[in-house]
Order: C-alpha cells, then structure tokens, then sequence
C-alpha cells in the first residue's frame, strides 16, 4: 500500500539541492507528485509530495534526514476520500504592501469556513512610484452552502478599508 509523505524542505540555496532530493527519492522507490520550491532570502525553502509503499517508507525518511545541509521535516497522509460538493473559488489581491493584509484576509475566510488549497504571495515594485505592491492568489474551497454574497461583501468592506484591489471567482477545478 502506498502513502503520500509530505516533506518540508529548508536549507543555504546552492546549486543542485532539487537533484539531491530527486535522487534520495527516487532511490529509494518514492515517486515525486507535487512540489513547490522558492528562493527566499538566500534559502531554499519546499514543500514536496512524494508518494511511497509503506515498505519503503522508513529507509526514505532516513535518507531524507542524511542529506547534508538540509533541514528536512516530513508528515505521512493516508489522505481522506475528496469531499464531495465543495465549491472551488479563486481570491485574488493587489494593493500597497503593508502589515496585516494576509492576517485580515485570512480572518474573513475562516469566518466564512473557506479552507486555502493554495496561497502564493509576493511583492513588487509598483509601476511608476516608489512604492511597493503586495499581489496575492489563494485557491480557496467552501460547502456547498457557502453565502458567496456575503463573503463578497466582506471582502468588499475589507478592500475598502485596506485600500487593496480583491476579486473573487468561481472556478471549476478537477
């Protein structure tokens, strides 16, 4: 039987660090599912999804943790059957960078029970001034029963008060 085992990937950026992951991997039988990976101030930071046989779990985790120069953490999921009727929905912001836009979003999607598949993040200067944008997506689900008028709402008093640009969309996801 397999599983799925999530590793979280830290270390010094340095060339060749996604190659020695590959190969531990690999090696040892697991098959590389999904995966984000960054440069963030001068570390490598990833999250990764390998899915393994449970006779192979333990030699796999133990050459995880050899690898020299890497902070590796790892959490097995025996993952539950997908909830049927959920609602996917697609958030996305841009407004001047300040502190708190992720904590006030956040707090209005967990009071309308939305879970964050995703979230992606990053600033960039904004065109024409010196000053800084902060763009956001997340890829949100929701019950079936979701009020999305009032979520809109919400998100429309919050980008008022935050002074940021939101838009929230229905997708459709496999």
């Amino acid at each position: 039987m397999s599983v799925s085992l999530v590793l979280t990937v830290i270390g010094d950026d340095r060339p060749g660090l996604v190659e020695q992951l590959a190969t531990a991997i690999s090696q040892h039988q697991g098959n590389w599912l999904e995966s984000s990976m960054s440069n963030l101030s001068g570390k490598f930071a990833g999250i990764v999804c390998v899915s393994v046989s449970e006779t192979h779990l333990e030699a796999l985790t133990a050459a995880m943790a050899s690898l020299p120069g890497l902070r590796i953490t790892f959490e097995v999921s025996r993952s539950p059957a997908a909830q049927a009727g959920n609602r996917r929905l697609k958030l996305s912001l841009v407004g001047h960078d300040r502190i708190g836009i992720v904590r006030e979003v956040s707090q209005v999607l967990a009071r309308h029970a939305l879970n964050v598949e995703d979230l992606n993040t990053y600033t960039a200067s904004a065109p024409m001034s010196a000053g800084v944008l902060f763009h956001a997506t997340a890829e949100l689900t929701a019950s079936s029963t979701l009020d999305v008028s009032e979520l809109t709402r919400d998100l429309e008093n919050l980008s008022n008060d935050l002074m940021v640009d939101i838009t929230l969309d229905e997708t459709i996801r496999s």
